[in-house]
């Protein structure tokens, strides 16, 4: 039984705002800790403070366990707004042994969301304390957790009390509509945490971070089944990429095609040259634009992952593995690019005969093309779920990139331009 079962509308309202808002982000202090979850006292060790980390959970983000967490979370965040919501974190840039009032400031704003000790104090000076409570809150909102203060943390730290707690109410919903029975084994893909979780009997077994569509070329949400896995893959570019993308690209260079290994094929299917093409115009369009493999450069890496759909989009691979280091990853046209995808299909494969994950790298590492069939196809949820909490009690908040929630335009982490590896096919 989930420890938040044991939790009524009444403990929220008489523990105390500040109190819940520590158990909200996981920071508990001991009298909620006992009165609430019965369980033993726990206390924040901040000697090592510089290396602590907001506890990752095993619960999906689509489970009746969340779904419970975050309607008690809503809880919380209406009585903060009552109490006036969070303070005003002015503009900054912060680090460790930073001075002065702005840290004060910082100090009060991460304790009002319970990522800091109500009994951190008010010293001018970034220490370690600080630093750890920054982490948390970046780790909460899908930033990098560098323990330092930008633009993109004040941001999200700016954003009303009042909004997120819309946020929670609009994603219950979402959270409900997913409450029955999703199978023993799935996949989540969250679109705007860009991430995708296995799960296996109610615990999630592997988190990826992924690369998801852009503003303008938004990934579906949808639900789907993985099929088969394409090793050492062609890419076939789609008519929208080669006007939008590929086109302007060769005005600018002619030997981009050459350079990055695409080929031009006629309906005969008789390859030509690029400089057959008038690259002025739309002729392109009408021509057939194909990758060869390489994980090197192809744009889906040396793996793709087939999903039944009507839009076209898929799960891959791909070569250019630091959009995986980057807060902002809406970097695609609408296919989703999963990091440490060998973990992920090896988890896809599991119970199909002859694909061990030694067998898996020997496939990849041979360079040609061979397909694998999944033995039982696995049931693929892409979700658009952008606040929740887990049964430990800790709150994530991500943007709504795809201005989803009907909240009007909401902050952006930081607006990041692709380079030529998206896909749509």
């Amino acid at each position: 039984m989930s420890a938040f079962k044991s939790i009524s509308r009444r403990d929220f309202a008489l523990t105390g705002l500040a109190t819940l808002m520590a158990a909200s982000s996981g920071a508990f202090s001991s009298a909620f800790a006992q009165s609430a979850f019965g369980q033993a006292e726990w206390k924040q060790n901040y000697d090592a403070a510089t290396s602590q980390k907001v506890a990752r959970s095993t619960t999906p983000v689509l489970s009746p366990l969340t779904l419970q967490a975050t309607e008690q979370t809503i809880e919380v965040y209406r009585q903060l707004v009552a109490q006036g919501g969070f303070p005003t974190m002015p503009a900054a840039n912060l680090k460790l042994g930073s001075k002065g009032a702005t840290v004060v400031a910082l100090r009060r704003r991460l304790i009002a969301s319970g990522d800091l000790d109500q009994n951190a104090g008010g010293s001018q000076v970034f220490d370690s304390f600080v630093e750890a409570g920054v982490k948390r809150f970046q780790e909460r909102h899908g930033l990098m957790p560098t323990g330092i203060v930008n633009q993109n943390t004040v941001t999200a730290m700016n954003v009303p009390a009042a909004v997120r707690l819309r946020q929670l109410e609009t994603n219950i919903v979402r959270l409900r509509s997913y409450a029955g029975n999703l199978g023993d084994r799935f996949v989540v893909a969250n679109i705007p945490a860009a991430l995708v979780e296995t799960v296996e009997n109610g615990q999630v077994m592997t988190r990826h971070a992924a690369g998801v569509g852009k503003i303008d070329r938004q990934s579906p949400v949808m639900t789907t089944r993985a099929t088969d896995i394409n090793f050492n893959p062609f890419w076939t570019v789609p008519a929208s990429i080669i006007k939008k993308d590929l086109i302007p690209k060769m005005q600018a260079d002619a030997n981009y095609l050459t350079e990055n290994k695409i080929r031009i094929y006629n309906k005969a299917g008789q390859e030509i040259a690029p400089t057959a093409i008038n690259w002025r115009s739309d002729e392109a369009t009408h021509y057939m634009f194909r990758q060869d493999p390489g994980g090197d450069f192809n744009s889906l890496g040396v793996v793709r992952i087939n999903i039944a759909n009507p839009y076209g989009v898929y799960m891959h691979d791909t070569p250019a593995k630091g959009i995986f280091g980057d807060d902002f990853r809406f970097v695609s046209s609408g296919c989703m690019r999963v990091q440490n995808v060998r973990d992920y299909i090896t988890w896809l494969l599991k119970d199909t005969p002859g694909w061990t994950r030694e067998q898996i790298d020997a496939a990849i590492e041979s360079g040609q093309r061979v397909d694998a069939r999944l033995a039982s196809p696995v049931a693929v949820y892409w979700v658009y779920i952008t606040a929740w909490a887990t049964p430990e009690g800790v709150v994530q908040f991500r943007d709504d990139i795809y201005n989803k929630d009907g909240l009007g335009a909401t902050p952006v982490a930081s607006v990041a331009s692709s380079n030529f590896d998206d896909e749509t096919q």
